[in-house]
């Protein structure tokens, strides 16, 4: 009667029932923009009854409540063309429980979706901690007009980019978006090997001066291009791959803040890159590496304190587009080949298990205690398992030019990492 979750505490005195909200089971929603969320239309007609009531009496299709309502039952195509313009201006809260953080609800300009399910935009499931596996959300209507004015100026999503407990970017791109871009901008192995060495600020000035002579040569008969057309041009007529070298030209400029021109330089850069810069803000010139997760979170900081809220946002929706479009042009997938084996395996497995023999013959014969047995068995496999990583990963590095998969995902930060190879 009283314990449990369908007991009188907790099923009727401590949580309430809400008027105007919904739940739903959550998809994603990668059409979206980041200040967006799909409403199903079934129950978007369910929440603004009333408004869509007022607005049928308002516009004469219906004399009188009992009429409006029995138009919103009908389900007559009027009604979505009046909830079409209801929604227009209207905000509506979405919450994930546990609401751990302050980014646990927030705002969305609700998107008539079909189906039953609440469409969720893939860059904010990091603040909502939310997955497709089957979460749910729940949706409040803010009813007057203050409520509506504080969930848009406060709330709203595309307003919230940054976490409130250490200031760092919680709209940061994850999985395929990261393998999308690192895919993108990441160069042929040859070219790799040498940027390392370039743009080592550590290395020895003779080293570095004879990688930097190395790379020159490499692009001095490379194609000089100028127009994001020609990338474009070349990648659709098969002329170029997102790896191959090219040398890009970027126009200075005046003091006045005008583009010249005739004072710019040529970078020596991949087309993938390239293509990567085309969305990047201008004012954060021209970013000629590899990004993987790491490197897209400090770009999107660095966006937001150098050209401001409104232009990070629409940069992040761009991100997220080029992201998921590349990622689906290289088409990484995980084969069983894809995990090579390295062939020091079974040696250094010898050597361990050896060693492991010998510190369980010490401890037999008295010399050492069953304490120190275990801890030096424990170190032997630990450095085992660590050579056994270094081997796999030297070799994933230099397998399928650079660009296996498994090497890939695990580099880019989009997903695993050494231990779980």
């Amino acid at each position: 009667m009283l314990k449990g979750k369908q007991g009188r505490f907790r099923q009727n005195l401590l949580g309430k029932r809400v008027d105007y909200s919904g739940r739903s089971v959550i998809v994603v929603g990668p059409e979206l923009k980041l200040h967006q969320c799909g409403l199903p239309k079934q129950m978007a007609v369910e929440l603004f009854k009333p408004f869509i009531i007022h607005e049928l009496e308002k516009r004469g299709e219906a004399e009188t409540v009992k009429r409006a309502k029995r138009i919103v039952e009908r389900n007559e195509p009027k009604v979505y063309e009046v909830l079409e313009d209801i929604i227009k201006d209207h905000p509506v809260l979405l919450n994930r429980a546990p609401t751990l953080h302050r980014l646990g609800i927030q705002a969305f300009e609700p998107v008539l979706v079909e189906g039953k399910a609440i469409r969720v935009h893939p860059l904010v499931c990091s603040a909502f901690n939310a997955d497709f596996d089957g979460d749910q959300m729940a949706v409040h209507v803010p009813l007057s007009f203050e409520a509506q004015l504080e969930a848009r100026v406060l709330m709203l999503s595309s307003n919230n980019i940054l976490l409130p407990s250490n200031g760092r970017p919680v709209t940061a791109p994850s999985q395929d978006m990261v393998i999308g871009a690192y895919y993108l901008t990441k160069p042929s192995l040859d070219i790799s090997d040498i940027e390392v060495v370039v743009n080592n600020k550590k290395a020895n000035p003779t080293v570095r001066s004879e990688a930097e002579s190395q790379l020159g040569e490499i692009y001095k008969d490379a194609p000089r291009m100028s127009e994001f057309m020609e990338v474009e041009m070349g990648l659709d007529s098969g002329r170029f791959k997102f790896s191959s070298i090219c040398n890009w030209w970027i126009s200075g400029s005046s003091k006045e803040g005008e583009t010249n021109a005739s004072t710019g330089e040529w970078h020596r850069t991949t087309v993938g890159r390239v293509l990567f810069n085309s969305i990047i803000p201008p004012e954060l010139g021209f970013l000629n590496h590899t990004f993987g997760k790491k490197e897209l979170g400090d770009l999107i900081f660095d966006c937001f304190t150098d050209v401001g809220l409104s232009a990070t946002t629409e940069f992040l929706d761009l991100m997220k587009d080029f992201g998921f479009r590349y990622a689906t042009m290289g088409g990484v997938s995980v084969g069983i080949a894809d995990l090579e084996v390295p062939d020091e395996k079974s040696e250094i497995l010898r050597e361990a298990s050896e060693q492991v023999a010998r510190f369980q013959e010490a401890y037999t014969s008295g010399y050492i205690s069953n304490g120190e047995r275990y801890n030096k068995v424990i170190d032997t496999w630990t450095h085992a398992n660590n050579d056994v990583a270094d081997a796999m990963v030297g070799r994933l590095e230099r397998s399928q030019e650079g660009f296996n998969p498994v090497y890939m995902m695990m580099t880019s930060g989009a997903r695993g990492n050494r231990d779980q190879m």
